[in-house]
């Protein structure tokens, strides 16, 4: 009945965006509050959930988001994601740009929190774009499935992350294998996949296109590379110091707070600030005025990101996702596979991935104690469970489609279709390994 009752949930939103035209953020309210009241959730909790959700989500996402537009945006106004998307074009040609975003983005990936590298990668993909001619999901799709590819698979990524500790696992065993899973997942769902994708109509968000300046008007190459690098190069930074330095020394205590995506992006702002903003003779309101636009130009994407948080609590606190592990739990199949089945349900139903990954691995965790299964690769088999088919319940789902201006049919076409390649073939890549070590 539970099940029934998400169905029917995910398709009434879908006609309500689509058909009825009604604003996301809206449909998402009236979807989560129905659905709580079908499944059995007191009268008095619902509203709760809800704004619990929103609240989790935005709390989660609204400096990442902000910080990271503004950021945006004045790397494209000051013209830096022009010059970096000449010199990416002037190094690998129009005819190599999508395996080159590609790498831009499995790079920037691996270090980087999903929602930062989103937010970083934007302006320069939709450069790059206007520098070389190509199809915009042609050359961005690859660099988002490579993110996608370092979200679901790679430490020090939240979930890959935690299930190394659940499971005992090696971090850098998890690390190695991971990075031999991520090469053909991010390449068939990248470049390969992006090929078929040149039809789709896609508008890159206003506001994040920029008007082409002439080359002397540029910033420098390393300037611009620095300033939209910085908030990876940070996070990396951190991340490598924070293995070596004990957590409960003051040094340590610095480390762990310098690490936080929030401070990084603050950071990175302020850097940005004088780099592509005073330095090159703009005043401190002129670069206010530039941030001021970019909060106006994603205040709609915040609002449909919050309606997918309050959707998926509604799935979370009606205990959904538990009925469903437990439902999967008893199939008579591999390890590795029901690990992935598992987390694959949960996924859909819930939206998040990170729920999903840790949510699974509380079920599968006997699975690996009892010393069936090797750890680190049950770590990779969760984590592509948890990238399998994002939809309306996933607010990087929305973060694509009103960024690069497609429909929501369209979406499904490319984004779904995408991480869900990025899954299949990861786990494929799993299986393998386990043959193997």
């Amino acid at each position: 009945m539970s099940l029934a009752v998400v169905a029917i949930a995910i398709g009434l939103l879908v006609v309500l965006v689509v058909w009825a035209r009604m604003h996301a953020f809206l449909a998402f309210i009236l979807v989560s509050a129905g659905a709580a009241l079908a499944l059995g959730m007191p009268v008095t909790e619902v509203a709760g959930a809800v704004r619990k959700g929103i609240g989790d989500i935005l709390g989660g996402l609204s400096i990442v988001i902000v910080a990271g537009a503004m950021l945006g945006k004045l790397v494209v106004a000051s013209g830096a994601a022009q010059r970096i998307a000449d010199t990416l074009v002037a190094a690998f040609g129009p005819r190599q740009m999508a395996w080159a975003m590609a790498l831009t983005g499995f790079i920037i990936g691996i270090p980087l929190f999903y929602g930062v590298g989103f937010v970083l990668l934007v302006p320069i993909i939709f450069a790059v774009i206007g520098r070389s001619g190509l199809p915009l999901l042609v050359v961005g799709l690859p660099a988002l499935a490579s993110m996608s590819v370092a979200h679901g698979l790679l430490p020090p990524h939240p979930a890959p992350t935690a299930l190394v500790a659940t499971f005992d696992a090696n971090l850098g065993l998890t690390l190695f294998y991971g990075l031999v899973t991520a090469v053909p997942a991010l390449i068939i769902a990248g470049p390969i996949f992006a090929r078929f994708l040149g039809g789709i109509t896609a508008q890159p968000l206003a506001g994040f296109t920029g008007t082409p300046l002439p080359p002397t008007a540029l910033p420098g190459t390393a300037v611009s590379v620095i300033t939209a690098l910085l908030p990876a190069v940070l996070l990396l930074f951190t991340t490598a110091s924070g293995l070596l330095v004990d957590a409960e020394t003051p040094a340590g205590q610095l480390i762990s707070f310098l690490s936080d995506p929030d401070v990084v992006m603050i950071v990175a702002l302020g850097f940005a600030t004088v780099s592509l903003g005073l330095a090159r003779g703009q005043s401190l309101p002129q670069v206010m005025t530039v941030y001021a636009g970019a909060i106006t130009d994603i205040a709609s994407i915040l609002l449909v990101i919050a309606g997918s948080g309050a959707f998926k609590q509604v799935l979370v606190a009606s205990g959904v996702n538990d009925e469903i592990a437990a439902t999967l739990e008893g199939l008579a199949v591999d390890p590795l596979i029901l690990a992935w089945v598992v987390t694959a349900a949960i996924r859909v139903c819930v939206g998040s991935a990170t729920v999903a990954g840790l949510t699974a691995a509380g079920i599968l965790a006997p699975v690996v104690a009892a010393g069936s299964v090797e750890p680190n690769l049950m770590v990779l088999a969760i984590g592509a469970g948890s990238l399998f088919c994002s939809h309306v319940n996933d607010a990087a789902f929305w973060m694509f489609k009103e960024y690069f201006g497609v429909s929501v049919a369209d979406t499904f076409k490319s984004w779904t279709v995408m991480e869900s390649l990025v899954s299949v073939v990861g786990l494929a890549g799993v299986l393998v390994l386990a043959q193997v070590v």
